[in-house]
Order: C-alpha cells, then sequence, then structure tokens
C-alpha cells in the first residue's frame, strides 16, 4: 500500500504539471494580450519625419503636425447605433419596423452640403468600453480586455482626449460616465450619469439633453461629447423590434435636428460655428435580442454622420468604389461610405491638428477628413508659395503630405513595440513592413520635390504620382493593420493546438495511471460477465467523446445549450430501452425522458428578451389555445409559475430534512433558507406590473429583501463552518449524517442563486430536483447485484455533466459576451 500511495502522489503531481502545461500553451494562445507603451506622441517629434511640417511660427496658431481644419467638434455618441437605424431602408433586402426613424440624417445627407453617411466597422470585442477605448487610442483592444466592462481604469497610454487636452483644446463631456473612468481629469466641464442601470432608459439622455443645447451657445470649449445610451438600454431590457426602441429613435431624430438647426443659425462669418463639425456616430451595432460584444456583422457594423459648418471649396476627395449610392423612400439620392472604426483617432486629430496617438495604427480617412477640406484652400500650402495652384492639387498636396506623416508615426510605433514588448511581431512579418514602408518612402522622395515645380508642369505631371503615393501608403498602413490583427485579435492556433495536444495525452496517461494504480492496489475490473453494463460504460465514453469534439467548432459552442440537451436525450432513450426490457424503473426513465424537451424550450425561452414578451410568443399562442388575445393569461402564468415552483422547492426541501432525527445547526441552517423562500416572492411582487406593493418605498422594492438574502446566506454559510469545525462528537449514521450537511450547504447556497437567477430561478431548481432523483433512481438500470462495478456510475455521471450544462443555458446565459446575465448586477 506505501508503494501505491507514492505512485498516486507522484501520478498526481505529473498529470498536474502536465494540465498547468497545456493550458498555460492554450490560454497563451486563445487569450491574447497587447503591451501598453507608456510613450506619447509630442508635436515636436514630427521634425523627425521626412514629411513636410508647420512652420514654427504657425504652431502657437494652433498647427502642430499639420494645421488643423476645423475650429470645433461635436461627438454626439448614440451608444449601440445599428448601421440600419441610420442608412435608409432602399439599402437593405427589406424593410423592417425599426427602419427610416432617423430621417433627419437622410435629409441633410441628400442635400448639397458637406454631409455624408458612413458604415463605420468596430473590432470585436464590441463592448462600450472597448470601443471607446479603440476610439480615441487608435488601437486594438484585445479580448481578454473585456474584463474591465464592468470596472473601468483609466487610460494609461497614450490617446486622443490627451492629446487634445495637451495640446489647449478645452473638452466638455455629458453621458455616459464611463468617460469619466477612462479620462478621470482630462474635461474642463463633466456632466455623467450612471450607465448600468439597463432598466433606465431616460435618464442619461435627459442628463444629456438638459446640458447640450445650453453648451452650444457658449465659447468655453473646443470638443464637446455627449454620449445618449437610451438606444443600447432598449435593445438590452426589449431588443430592436420593440416599440421603446422606435420611441428612442424618433427621439434622437428630434434632438439631432435641433442641434443642427443651433449650429447652422451660428454658423456666419465670425459666427460661434462658422468652422464647427458635427459627428453622430455609433460605438457598436447590437443584434435582434438588443445584445453585443462578440463579432457578428449586427454587432460590429454601426454609423458615422459628419456634418461640416463650411461647405468644402473643392470636390470631396474619394477612393475609387468607396461608396454606394441610392434613392431613400422619398426619391432622395444618398451616398454611403465605408470607414473604420480603427480610423477615428487619427482622423480626428489631422482634423483638430493634434498629435495622432502614440499607439494609433489607424488611416486617416479622406473622405470623412475632406469634409471640412475648405480651410485647407482658404490659405497657402506650407509646402508652395504659389496662391494660384489648382484647389483639386492643393488638397490632394496637403492630404499626401498627412498620409506621409499618418505612416511615418505608425511606423515608428511598431519599432517601439516590437523593441519594448516581450510579445512583439516577428522578424520575417517586421521585415515585409519595413519593406513596404521604405517603397513609400522612395516614392515619396520624388513626389515631395514635385511640390516645387511649377504651376504647368505640376498639372501635368503630380496628379498621377500623388496618387501612386497615395496608394503605396495606403498598403503600408493597411498591412500594419492586418499583422496587428493577427497578432491581438486573431488567436495562435498553432500554440492552441499544442496546448491541446499535450491535455489530450494526459487524458490518456490519466486512464493508464488509474488503471495501474488499481492492480498495485487489488482492485480488478469488472468480470467479463457484465456485458450490460460495459455496454453501458461504452456508450457513455461515446457521448462524453461527441461531446468533447464538439468543442473544435464555434458553432458547436454557441449551440452548446442544444447539443447538450440532445446527448442527454440520447442517454435517456437508452436508459428508457433498458427500463422496458428489464421492467422497473419506467416511470423515473419516462419523467427523464418528459423533462428533457421541457429544458431544451427553457433554453429557447432563455435566449429571448422578456421571455412572455418575446419573439416565442409571436407566434401568437393564446389563438391556438383558444384564448382570447386581450387576455393577460400569459402574463399572469409568467408571474404565478415560478411561486409556484418556489413552493415545491421548499416542501421537497422541508420533507427531506423533517424525515431525518438528526439535530442541530443543520436544520436551523435548513430553516433559515426557508424562510429566505417566503421572502422571494415578495420581491417579484413588488418588481410586477401585474400586482404593485404600493404601501412599499421604492428602496424596500428594489433593494431590502435581496439584502436580506445575501446576508441570511453568509450567516448560513458561516454558521455551517462553524459547526464543522466544532462537531468532535462522531455519529452513528455517518451516511445520514453526511446527507443532512450536503443538504443543509446546498441550501444556504439556493436561495442566493435563485434571486440571482430572476424568475427562472425556481423553475431551473425544480427541474435539476427531478432530473437528479431519477438519474439516482436509475443507477439500479447498470448496476448487477453480482457484479459491483464502479464503472456502472459511468453512465450516471455523464447524465448528471449533461444535465448541469442544461441547467446553465435554461437561466438564460449562452457562450457569448452578449450571454452574461447583466440583470443580475443590479438585484439588490
Amino acid at each position: 500500500m506505501a508503494v501505491a500511495a507514492k505512485w498516486a502522489f507522484c501520478a498526481f503531481l505529473g498529470i498536474m504539471l502536465l494540465h498547468i502545461l497545456a493550458i498555460l500553451l492554450f490560454t497563451r494562445g486563445f487569450l491574447l494580450t497587447r503591451s501598453e507603451l507608456s510613450q506619447y506622441s509630442q508635436c515636436s517629434d514630427v521634425d523627425e519625419s521626412p514629411c513636410f511640417s508647420p512652420p514654427r511660427d504657425q504652431t502657437s496658431n494652433g498647427s502642430c503636425w499639420n494645421k488643423p481644419v476645423v475650429d470645433r467638434l461635436v461627438i454626439i455618441v448614440l451608444d449601440a447605433i445599428r448601421f440600419d437605424f441610420v442608412a435608409p431602408s432602399t439599402f437593405f433586402a427589406e424593410k423592417k419596423p425599426w427602419m427610416d426613424k432617423l430621417q433627419v440624417l437622410h435629409e441633410f445627407a441628400s442635400q448639397n452640403r458637406s454631409s455624408r453617411i458612413f458604415k463605420a466597422i468596430a473590432d470585436p470585442p464590441t463592448t462600450s468600453l472597448q470601443r471607446l477605448k479603440g476610439l480615441t487610442t487608435g488601437g486594438l483592444p484585445t479580448f481578454i480586455d473585456v474584463g474591465n466592462s464592468f470596472g473601468a481604469p483609466a487610460i494609461v497610454e497614450d490617446n486622443l482626449i490627451h492629446q487634445l487636452v495637451q495640446n489647449g483644446k478645452r473638452v466638455v463631456m455629458m453621458g455616459d460616465d464611463t468617460w469619466i473612468q477612462l479620462f478621470p481629469h482630462h474635461f474642463v466641464k463633466s456632466y455623467p450619469f450612471p450607465s448600468f442601470n439597463v432598466k433606465d432608459l431616460d435618464t442619461v439622455d435627459n442628463g444629456c439633453i438638459t446640458n447640450l443645447f445650453p453648451a452650444l451657445y457658449e465659447d468655453d470649449w473646443d470638443v464637446l461629447v455627449a454620449h445618449f445610451l437610451g438606444v443600447d438600454h432598449a435593445g438590452h431590457i426589449f431588443g430592436v423590434d420593440s416599440t421603446p426602441m422606435i420611441e428612442k429613435l424618433e427621439q434622437y431624430n428630434e434632438i439631432i435636428r435641433k442641434i443642427v438647426g443651433v449650429l447652422d443659425s451660428q454658423s456666419g462669418p465670425g459666427g460661434l460655428h462658422e468652422n464647427t463639425m458635427l459627428i453622430v456616430m455609433g460605438d457598436h451595432g447590437q443584434t435582434l435580442n438588443g445584445d453585443h460584444g462578440g463579432g457578428t456583422a449586427e454587432e460590429v457594423e454601426t454609423a458615422i454622420f459628419a456634418l461640416s459648418s463650411k461647405k468644402p471649396s473643392t470636390p470631396l476627395l474619394a477612393t475609387p468604389d468607396g461608396s454606394s449610392c441610392r434613392l431613400d423612400m422619398h426619391g432622395r439620392r444618398i451616398c454611403v461610405n465605408s470607414i473604420q472604426q480603427l480610423d477615428f483617432a487619427a482622423t480626428v486629430s489631422a482634423l483638430l491638428g493634434v498629435p495622432f496617438p502614440f499607439g494609433s495604427i489607424g488611416r486617416v480617412n479622406s473622405e470623412l477628413f475632406s469634409l471640412a477640406g475648405g480651410t485647407w484652400n482658404q490659405e497657402s500650402s506650407p509646402t508652395s508659395n504659389d496662391q494660384s495652384l489648382s484647389e483639386i492639387d492643393n488638397s490632394m498636396q496637403n492630404y499626401v503630405n498627412l498620409l506621409c506623416i499618418n505612416s511615418w508615426q505608425v511606423k515608428k510605433y511598431i519599432d517601439v513595440y516590437s523593441s519594448l514588448s516581450l510579445i512583439g511581431f516577428s522578424e520575417q512579418d517586421l521585415l515585409h513592413v519595413s519593406k513596404l514602408y521604405s517603397e513609400a518612402q522612395e516614392l515619396w522622395s520624388n513626389t515631395s520635390k514635385n511640390f516645387s515645380l511649377d504651376k504647368t508642369q505640376r498639372l501635368f505631371a503630380s496628379l498621377p504620382l500623388m496618387q501612386r503615393q497615395l496608394d503605396a501608403y495606403s498598403v503600408f498602413l493597411e498591412s500594419v493593420t492586418d499583422l496587428a490583427r493577427s497578432n491581438w485579435t486573431e488567436f495562435h492556433l498553432k500554440m492552441m493546438g499544442v496546448g491541446f495536444c499535450i491535455m489530450l495525452s494526459s487524458l490518456f496517461l490519466h486512464v493508464y495511471l488509474i488503471r495501474t494504480l488499481n492492480k498495485l492496489s487489488g482492485l480488478h475490473s469488472c468480470s467479463s460477465g457484465y456485458s450490460m453494463g460495459l455496454f453501458g460504460v461504452t456508450f457513455a465514453c461515446v457521448i462524453v467523446l461527441i461531446r468533447a469534439s464538439s468543442f473544435l467548432s464555434n458553432s458547436f459552442i454557441l449551440e452548446e445549450g442544444r447539443v447538450a440537451t440532445f446527448l442527454l436525450a440520447t442517454t435517456v432513450i437508452f436508459q428508457l430501452r433498458c427500463a422496458l426490457m428489464k421492467k422497473m424503473m419506467f416511470l423515473e426513465a419516462l419523467v427523464l425522458c418528459l423533462l428533457v424537451p421541457l429544458l431544451r424550450i427553457s433554453i429557447e425561452l432563455g435566449q429571448l428578451k422578456q421571455a412572455v414578451n418575446s419573439l416565442f410568443l409571436k407566434v401568437d399562442p393564446s389563438q391556438s389555445l383558444g384564448i382570447d388575445n386581450d387576455s393577460q393569461f400569459w402574463m399572469y402564468v409568467a408571474e404565478v409559475l415560478p411561486t409556484l415552483a418556489l413552493i415545491l422547492v421548499a416542501y421537497l426541501l422541508y420533507k427531506n430534512i423533517a424525515v431525518c432525527p438528526s439535530q442541530g445547526i443543520w436544520k436551523y441552517v435548513v430553516a433559515g433558507t426557508l424562510f429566505n423562500y417566503m421572502l422571494i416572492p415578495f420581491h417579484w411582487a413588488s418588481d410586477s406590473s401585474l400586482l404593485i406593493l404600493q404601501m412599499l418605498p421604492d428602496g424596500v422594492k428594489g433593494n431590502i429583501i435581496p439584502r436580506v438574502t445575501y446576508a441570511a446566506g453568509l450567516l448560513q454559510l458561516s454558521l455551517l463552518t462553524i459547526g464543522q469545525l466544532t462537531s468532535r462528537k462522531r455519529a452513528s449514521n455517518s451516511e445520514e449524517t453526511t446527507f443532512v450537511k450536503l443538504l443543509a450547504l446546498l441550501s444556504a447556497w439556493s436561495s442566493t442563486i435563485i434571486i440571482l437567477s430572476g424568475k427562472q430561478g425556481p423553475l431551473v431548481v425544480l427541474a435539476l430536483l427531478i432530473g437528479g432523483w431519477c438519474i439516482i433512481r436509475l443507477l439500479t438500470l447498470e448496476q448487477d447485484a453480482k457484479n459491483d462495478c464502479s464503472l456502472s456510475y459511468a453512465l450516471a455521471v455523464t447524465q448528471w455533466s449533461l444535465l448541469a450544462v442544461c441547467m446553465f443555458f435554461s437561466t438564460g446565459h449562452w457562450c457569448a459576451f452578449d450571454g452574461l446575465r447583466y440583470a443580475a448586477a443590479f438585484i439588490g
């Protein structure tokens, strides 16, 4: 036995080390990270570049890396704005109820003025904090950054807001308080409002409206940011296809119309908004359920609307085939361009004439930049003294020089990052990027010389040359973006594969060591006559293998709940067949067989908004059941059913503890749980629209009962710990004592879990109790009285695992960022 113990310890240690190595390698390839550098861009840095920089006597007037083209900037962030909220419905195959609600944007974009609609493409993860970080730094937040969504740390790397403040721009913020967390000491004025109460559709928006319009008449700011949250919250609670969502979009339509009216009224010569640009934008999109966080088209496609109060005197710079033009529902011609959100920080920096953030890898967008390009043509270019240059040629010169500065800044960041970061780029990738930059700079040496030619020579020779220069810089910047995405946002499949293979090998080693230790301990396998049990073991192993293989596919991970119910149903049908053959345990097998479809339905309901108000009921089940459409039958069912399920769970708990003669602290713990079960329905009733407890204050309705439940759960766990530490007497019936302790421990957790799970909680717990009872009872189908074998538990363990997975998804979770139960954070 001593030898077996040593072997067991060595086996445990070896397998643990293998598991740790496999997990480290796999997570290293899966949880990609990016080092944040402490360097900041400075105005004087541009002197090191090969590009033309503004004369030093002009830097005091707002110029830094380039001359500013707008004096003031108003940024309206409409959180979670989908692209089809903004673009006309004629751009889509089918018109939806939520389309064409922002008609004011269509009206302005179709007029002969400097305004345009853009389809903005975000990089996942599409959570608000990561998108704000990406928009202001010009970088790519990584997958693991999502962990900061509920406690945003201040941004320590260089960013757009920092550059604005450092270069004398006065920034005012109002709306989502996430901005204050990210930039705690950057705003001359701020009006933050709490952002995480998703049930509140109006507080943040009303706060923005109250402070926004007075600020538009003031001259104490250069950049104004207003972050509205109503659409995001309406999506989280009600979904896209809902009345509150449409009402919010219509409200935004009127707000934007009033904002443009104020800007127009002050846009005359010498006016407060003579040279102001308005940007209305979303930080990300949302799914039809109103969720976001992933990388689907609905989540990454949002919109930007830009309007300049000064009409450009030159045609807008546009890339070939870069826009799509169609007639809207009123016959107005509207063109939509595409832009990467990655380009936002660099483009806004160029508009305001401040240095680009040091870590920005975006490109100055030509279409958005040219909307305010009229300023370029009012003064001579710093690279020429000829006032009679063609306006198109002059604008293109300035944009080429701007891309030169842009490319130089990106190349500088890549070089510094590779030298300082422990997780840099490969040598081959760096050589490729350096080659592209060298080719662009060789061409720049000829392009810059061409700027000094006289007008006639330049008009014939410069435009094709500058176009080639633009293409060279564009290819370099695109290659850097692709390289960054492959290293920071795309999984390292080779490293994940090595970790997976090591983990798989360790599992085979685990099985081999178990068999070896069994022989050393004198244990033997089941006899060959136990054919039925061996078949059950083999069947369980096949089910486990299928489930393990399903994790290799992203689509199976997203459908994990449905896969688990299918595999559980397969095992139950096998047991139902065995029950029929042996003529025993037929009731238990039948109950478990009927439970699985109910779990599948609960999983479907769990992924829909508001359960009874969701898409599931839009098939109109009331008609098929002969129920009047005007009745609130389904609403009452949704209110009463969870309470009935909770009463039944409490009855089962009381019945099980009452039959045990053991006394002591364990029964008091269970009694506390029963008391919590009595409080939870009152909490639900206080929050119900059908049964409102008018006598209770608002604070009591929302907070008191959950807090009492949390405190009682903590007290119960403390009592269990004290009881276990002070228990010295050995019970006569250890099995019964173990049962009572286990029941008390589970009951201590149950009330907290139920109240956090919402009204689905009691139903899931009841389903778990019924399913668990059936699985335990059906163990007798796998056990042979003549040959008791430990492997006979294999199928039962597999069923427990699948049932646990079904319970997780039945509570409304699923394997995506938008599958988090955000509502749990606001209970109590």
